[in-house]
């Protein structure tokens, strides 16, 4: 039994598809906000799709945990070279296997947030997306308003804070691009909440405008935030599945992704900055989100 590193892709069965491209070649331009079994099935696996065709070896990604409980996902990344197995699940009961190989780097907000701001405010990185649920735009669900009394917003906003949300962390990052003269990057939703990009506006900006309005006045006017339609059944992984994967592919994986074989993504064309050629791997690229919906 091989456990799942890089220098045990060569030695797996052929049964499990491993990356053919150079992961070493691989360069950073997106940095991922919540990398649980959905990204690992569905944006994660776009990306490792183009990158087995020789394309968008320079959009790598670098996932980061904003919660301390974050802690558990970045030991496995960290011990498995940030590789995962993900197993299709067929209608007719078979399955498919592939090591899925895109994302590159794994950091820890809590421990590190330096470092989780200065990856973004590079200048390669070109896309912040992300997929922290429903409950992480921090909206009120009566007022839909941005919630500004939350404890954690309000910690952020303080004077001198050091960054520990999303919003206190990304809008840091802008921030530092703007002082720079870099372009802002493309803030990209992949959540399943209706007009994902219009509500991650709407928050990221009124974060920005209780920091700093001349700040929000710029976020409003300069960053992207493209809407989109995703969808893949993805349960929580589970101990059968840890075994099955070893069972059926000869492979120790601490954290496999188990998904249906269903998918779709419909992403709106709006990034200033560029970003991977997704409509090669299946990806619905459109100028329009919202007949989709």
């Amino acid at each position: 039994m091989s456990k799942l590193k890089t220098e045990s892709l060569a030695g797996l069965t052929e049964a499990l598809a491993v990356p053919t491209y150079d992961r070493a070649a691989v360069r950073t331009g997106i940095v991922h906000f919540g990398v649980g079994g959905f990204h690992r099935a569905h944006q994660a696996m776009y990306l490792d799709r183009l990158m087995n065709e020789g394309k968008a070896l320079d959009w790598g990604i670098c996932g980061v945990g904003v919660l301390p409980q974050d802690s558990a996902m970045k030991a496995v990344m960290d011990a498995q070279d940030c590789l995962y197995t993900l197993v299709l699940k067929n209608p007719d009961g078979t399955r498919e296997g592939r090591v899925i190989g895109s994302i590159t780097e794994y950091l820890l907000a809590p421990e590190a947030p330096e470092a989780v701001i200065e990856k973004m405010a590079a200048e390669n990185a070109r896309i912040v997306s992300l997929t922290i649920t429903e409950g992480g735009y921090n909206f009120h669900h009566v007022t839909g308003e941005f919630d500004a009394a939350n404890p954690a917003v309000a910690a952020d906003l303080e004077p001198g804070a050091v960054p520990a949300t999303v919003f206190g962390l990304v809008t840091e990052a802008l921030l530092r691009r703007r002082e720079r003269g870099l372009a802002p990057f493309t803030v990209m939703s992949c959540d399943n909440i209706q007009g994902n990009g219009d509500v991650a506006r709407r928050m990221f900006t009124a974060f920005a405008d209780l920091r700093d309005p001349e700040l929000g006045e710029w976020v409003r006017a300069n960053v992207a935030f493209p809407n989109s339609m995703v969808d893949r059944i993805t349960p929580v992984t589970t101990d059968a599945d840890r075994d099955m994967v070893a069972e059926d592919f000869g492979v120790e994986d601490a954290w496999p992704v188990v998904s249906e074989d269903f998918e779709q993504w419909v992403l709106e064309d709006h990034f200033p900055q560029g970003r991977p050629p997704f409509e090669d791997a299946g990806v619905q690229v459109v100028d329009d989100v919202e007949p989709y919906e």
